[in-house]
């Protein structure tokens, strides 16, 4: 296959390439490098079968050629990128979503939709399945991430209905792994960080929020197996094994090795209580469940940030 990604030199989107080309397909990555990095294709960018594009969506892209799929991955993910970039992550989820519809559409293509567990806010279900609606404050500092992915995953729906336009949408639940941006503000690689250089830890609240954690290397097999499953409804992908952020905490004080005190903050606003996927539908659909265990893929991302953070000091 031909196969656009947008944000392909972000965190998922460089995985998801990475294995694409793998799997013998062509990629047209394209990325404009906000709070993505050209050195998480490092290792592809002089492989023929990659183009890499540095373009915002947010504009109409020109692609010459046809396309098998477009996928869609870009976006600011973590807290505090989207806060920083409010404007640009509501436009990338509004007109960037629009534009990439539209694309698919003249290339005869499909689309992929990557929304978050996001969109179920503070969730008032536990687990959470795809028929739950939500809870989400759609005027608080987050909704420029939650509401713009409902808004994304309103249009991918109205054009499957109004255009019958192949699409697939996933909801991703706390993912992690090698290529995160060490300062991107997310628990994992802000606890490990902090506990790899031996600085106090910081558990927001009184840490007993639940997080589901799954590893990227699973993340992205389940992208790979719906792109074969013609189902058009949205499908959770992550792990439903649940920490509390305290239990997070002391697990990464105990893989690292590190000293370092836990120092507790204020909740942040709308902070999700808890969040645990319901993967029925991924398991009966896609056969897919997560393999690579907290413990097992904490350790893999400590290496990477150990070295990442080696290399910048």
């Amino acid at each position: 296959m031909r196969v656009l990604v947008a944000g392909a030199a972000g965190f998922i989107g460089s995985h998801l390439t990475a294995r694409l080309l793998a799997d013998g397909h062509s990629v047209v990555a394209v990325d404009n490098l906000i709070t993505g990095h050209r050195k998480n294709l490092a290792a592809h960018l002089s492989n023929p079968r990659l183009e890499f594009l540095t373009e915002n969506v947010i504009k109409p892209l020109s692609i010459k050629g046809s396309l098998d799929w477009v996928l869609h991955f870009a976006s600011p993910a973590s807290p505090p990128k989207y806060l920083k970039y409010p404007l640009e992550t509501l436009r990338t989820n509004s007109e960037g979503t629009l534009h990439l519809l539209e694309l698919a559409r003249a290339k005869q293509a499909g689309f992929f939709l990557a929304s978050t567990s996001e969109i179920y806010g503070d969730p008032a279900v536990h687990p959470q399945p795809e028929s739950y609606w939500g809870n989400v404050n759609s005027i608080g500092p987050r909704s420029v991430y939650d509401e713009g992915k409902r808004y994304a995953e309103a249009l991918t729906m109205s054009f499957h209905r109004e255009f019958h336009l192949p699409i697939r949408l996933i909801r991703i639940f706390n993912t992690y792994g090698p290529n995160m941006d060490p300062e991107d503000g997310r628990v994992i690689t802000g606890l490990l960080c902090q506990a790899i250089q031996r600085r106090p830890m910081t558990v927001f609240g009184d840490g007993h929020q639940t997080r589901s954690l799954q590893y990227v290397d699973d993340l992205v097999e389940g992208v790979m197996r719906l792109l074969k499953v013609d189902y058009a409804g949205p499908v959770n992908l992550g792990n439903p094994e649940e920490y509390t952020i305290l239990e997070l905490a002391q697990l990464i004080k105990q893989i690292t090795g590190s000293d370092s005190p836990i120092e507790f903050h204020p909740l942040p606003q709308d902070d999700p209580r808890q969040r645990k996927p319901d993967i029925s539908l991924a398991r009966r659909l896609l056969s897919w469940e997560p393999r690579v265990s907290v413990a097992e893929g904490l350790l893999l991302t400590k290496e990477y940030l150990r070295s990442t953070l080696a290399r910048v000091s």
